[in-house]
């Protein structure tokens, strides 16, 4: 006799055979999705550089020291103001100096005269060969002890080795300078670099010409700059290196000191 209950529990069988095997396909399906999800979270993501403190400096900075003794005459410039170069910045009192100078150059004429007289006197026999060497040996000496002299009278003026400003003036005129004392300190503020220092496992994509975004925090403006050179050395306990850079675009606000963010993402 057919067992009416038993044919439909088999027919519920089925379909909950059905019904799972989807429900088995449709899971399979969403763990699939979640692996794939999972390994692109796990992909490299282009690394961004965090913000690094920079500060601006100058190409070319430089204290001006005195060479020579004596009393400081004038200092033909001031604390903030600017110059060319080749102007005269700094003049001594330099009558001594110029004294030697002026001996030098006597001296000189007297051994040229004195070896002229001789080679005379050689041709009519009067001298020997030796007095005429002599004279053309005072000659040299002569000439030698006039270039020092003049060496040493080109100290009296300091002119401006390129063009810049005064930022600290370390002497008074009427002061007496010795030899090496410090009297001017001077900066070309028109060429400016961008120092920072960069994480070491930046090498793997930092290079030259790399471009980067500076934050100036006295302006509060941003900077396109690029960077031009990388330090030599990695400091091995911080992990880091010295970089440097530029600004590529005219900033004629910004002055040696001002500091700020670089903002440097990495490659893409």
């Amino acid at each position: 006799m057919f067992d009416l209950s038993q044919c439909k529990w088999s027919r519920i069988s089925r379909a909950f055979a059905v019904s799972g095997g989807a429900a088995i396909i449709t899971f399979g399906g969403l763990a699939a999705a979640q692996e794939k999800s999972s390994e692109d979270l796990r992909a490299p993501l282009p690394e961004v550089g965090p913000e690094i403190r920079a500060q601006l400096t100058p190409r070319q900075y430089t204290t001006l020291s005195s060479e020579i003794a004596g009393r400081i005459d004038r200092i033909n410039t001031k604390l903030g103001e600017h110059f060319k170069k080749g102007e005269n910045l700094i003049t001594f009192d330099c009558v001594i100096q110029r004294a030697q100078v002026a001996r030098a150059q006597a001296i000189a004429v007297q051994a040229e005269k004195t070896y002229g007289i001789n080679q005379r006197l050689l041709a009519l026999k009067s001298i020997g060969q030796l007095e005429l060497d002599v004279s053309a040996a005072e000659v040299q000496k002569s000439k030698a002890d006039l270039a020092s002299a003049n060496a040493v009278a080109s100290k009296c003026a300091i002119d401006a080795p390129f063009n810049g400003v005064t930022v600290e003036q370390k002497a008074r005129e009427f002061q007496y300078a010795s030899p090496g004392q410090p009297l001017l300190d001077i900066l070309d503020d028109r060429s400016l670099e961008v120092e920072l220092i960069a994480p070491s496992r930046w090498l793997s994509w930092l290079k030259p010409n790399y471009p980067f975004v500076l934050h100036v925090d006295e302006t509060g403006n941003n900077y396109p700059a690029k960077i031009t050179r990388i330090g030599g050395k990695v400091d091995p306990v911080s992990q880091s290196i010295k970089v440097v850079g530029e600004i590529i675009a005219e900033a004629p606000e910004l002055i040696a000191g001002m500091s700020g963010r670089a903002l440097i993402s990495g490659p893409r």
